[in-house]
């Protein structure tokens, strides 16, 4: 069973989602939310409600910049959110990305590539449509061709184990306060940790960098 959560204030839009979602498995259910605040009670209040991804306006009643991609990430840290928008410029696809989206679809786009931009962020890749991103896209956001941030033994070697104890936790999906209670450190130094993972890992996002982790093996530390 897929299940997947709209959220957008645009009953049309919300209605061309569903066509593509109904193209794309036989099983599957849907959930709507017009604002952010029907989004967030969705995702925190039902306690059977095991989505496997999000699709997530920017610009729904309630958000203000990018606050609703940044709450829905933090309650729902281990659900892929795809932002859809009709804002398309390099700055909003660059930043959906650093503030933990793992897909980024314009709202211009044709069904079929909103289709490709969900079903690639579902087999666990990253989806940013290089047209309307740059020449960056494909190097460092990932794309249609590209997946998951480009990482490496030298790159991983070069975290400290304080840095490695929060990336664990971090694939977990804990918070930062969660992981500030389990090692018993500053709520400050979680971010500091996270701050050099991304930069030493070279990634852009919290997510990202979950996915980076998969490389190692935190069972030999």
């Amino acid at each position: 069973m897929f299940t997947v959560l709209i959220a957008d204030d645009h009953p049309l839009f919300r209605a061309a989602l569903r066509e593509v979602i109904d193209g794309m498995s036989d099983e599957h259910e849907i959930f709507e939310a017009g604002t952010l605040d029907e989004a967030r009670q969705l995702v925190t209040e039902e306690p059977d409600l095991d989505l496997d991804l999000i699709l997530l306006d920017l610009q729904m009643p309630g958000s203000n910049g990018y606050s609703g991609l940044i709450e829905l990430r933090n309650i729902a840290p281990s659900v892929p959110i795809v932002v859809v928008s009709a804002a398309t410029s390099k700055g909003v696809i660059q930043d959906s990305i650093t503030y933990g989206a793992l897909g980024f679809i314009p709202k211009s786009l044709t069904k079929d590539a909103i289709r490709e931009g969900m079903e690639r962020v579902i087999a666990g890749g990253l989806y940013v449509p290089s047209e309307e991103a740059g020449s960056d896209a494909g190097s460092g956001l990932g794309s249609r061709t590209g997946g998951r941030p480009e990482s490496g033994d030298e790159r991983h070697s070069a975290l400290t184990q304080g840095e490695l104890r929060v990336l664990k936790l971090l694939a977990k999906g804990k918070s930062n306060k969660v992981i500030a209670y389990e090692l018993d450190i500053r709520e400050s130094t979680v971010k500091a940790h996270i701050t050099a993972i991304l930069r030493k890992l070279k990634v852009h996002s919290r997510t990202q960098a979950v996915l980076a982790a998969q490389d190692l093996d935190f069972g030999k530390g």
